[in-house]
């Protein structure tokens, strides 16, 4: 079975897509719903379901904004409007569909197999993906696996210099010149990187402590052997000094 959520500031529209998802009731749920998008991140964050329908036009704040603040994407999101000029616009924020309003039942029906099959692909790669990260820890903390742009990349902790975030997506810098590009935040990549080689320097970036050719006290940065300059943060710098 399916979990729903309808985030949309029109209660209206609301209650006229849970009656046209009632139609699918045995594929499809609503576990919940929302006319806040504030209320309905705090409980997306918390809670994440198998796909959300969202609304773009919202007066606090629009159906693109509402995803940035997000820190969990991997469920489907499917953008549902009374305008069709938001379609390109859907496609790069990764929604699997858009649903013009009144909602029409042959369109949902099609979403309904769309989101099948993204949970499908989704829920495969989650456990290929946990699979090769619990072996990478027990044997090899040399390595972690990225997923990214449909595929796995491993990576040897080594060849790593530093990682910078950029809200919702973090990049890696190689030894080789290579930047790896993942959609995930700062503190999840944190996360599986090895303690004793990387530190977190600084809210923007995380350094391998190998990679650090020269610490500059004065103006409170380091410079890595890849000549990248990177701040300090200051209420990290007593903690960054005894890791070193």
């Amino acid at each position: 079975m399916i979990k729903a959520v309808i985030v949309d500031d029109e209660p209206k529209a609301i209650q006229g897509l849970t009656w046209e998802l009632n139609n699918f009731s045995n594929e499809i749920t609503v576990i919940q719903s929302f006319t806040s998008p504030e209320d309905a991140i705090i409980y997306l964050n918390n809670t994440p379901p198998d796909c959300l329908f969202l609304d773009i036009q919202m007066p606090t704040m629009d159906g693109f904004q509402f995803l940035d603040k997000l820190n969990n994407r991997d469920f489907a999101v499917v953008i549902t409007t009374a305008y069709n000029e938001y379609g390109i616009k859907a496609i790069k924020h990764e929604a699997i569909d858009y649903l013009l309003k009144p909602i029409d039942s042959d369109d949902l029906k099609e979403t309904i197999l769309k989101i099948k099959k993204f949970n499908s692909k989704t829920t495969k790669t989650q456990n290929i993906t946990q699979i090769l990260s619990e072996f990478n820890e027990k044997f090899n903390n040399h390595r972690i696996t990225i997923n990214t742009d449909g595929k796995l990349i491993f990576v040897e902790t080594e060849d790593i210099i530093f990682v910078e975030s950029d809200g919702n997506y973090s990049t890696l810098f190689l030894n080789d010149g290579q930047k790896i590009v993942i959609t995930k935040k700062l503190k999840e990549v944190n996360a599986i990187l090895p303690e004793h080689y990387f530190f977190r320097i600084h809210n923007s970036y995380i350094v391998n402590l190998n990679k650090i050719k020269e610490y500059i006290k004065n103006d409170g940065y380091v410079i890595t052997q890849s000549n990248h300059k990177i701040p300090v943060a200051r209420q990290r710098k007593s903690d960054f000094l005894e890791k070193l």
